[in-house]
């Protein structure tokens, strides 16, 4: 018996003790999602109902995809840049404000569970950096610094 059986006995098990237990599971919240291509057209069941697949979904605030996490870098950059451009509209940019605000609401949204989503393209990384870029730019005192000088000051 290979995996997959494996998976669709354990599933149909699994069905087997909510219907028992009157605990039925919400088929349309339930989804696939293969991290494998030898059984990337698998189907699964719950009950007589065909599980979703899906090729990519949000679990605990990080987006799982079948491949990269490009997803995921854009989805981070984003956020942060929202927040940033909102200090920018509210705040004086004096440098160590900026850079007590960058550390504590740009930083975490950009570095949240990057152990499991760690960037590993150029161009995701460049992404992200490009958010650090536009925060050492928004500091008065750094104005006419080339990036190098504006992290080092």
């Amino acid at each position: 018996m290979n995996d997959v059986e494996h998976l669709r006995l354990d599933l149909q098990k699994l069905y087997d003790w909510s219907f028992d237990w009157l605990m039925l599971f919400n088929i349309e919240k339930c989804k696939s999602l293969h991290f494998c291509y030898k059984n990337a057209k698998s189907i699964y069941s719950l009950g007589g109902d065909v599980v979703k697949t899906e090729d990519e979904e949000k679990d605990l605030g990080i987006i799982v995809a079948q491949t990269k996490f490009s997803s995921q870098c854009v989805a981070a950059a984003k956020s942060a840049n929202k927040t940033l451009g909102m200090i920018s509209r509210t705040f004086v940019k004096d440098k160590e404000f900026m850079l007590r605000q960058y550390q504590t609401l740009v930083r975490p949204k950009l570095e949240y569970c990057v152990q499991a989503w760690g960037p590993y393209l150029r161009k995701d990384i460049d992404l992200l950096e490009k958010v650090q870029k536009r925060a050492t730019r928004l500091i008065i005192s750094n104005k006419g610094l080339t990036y190098g000088e504006r992290l080092r000051t």
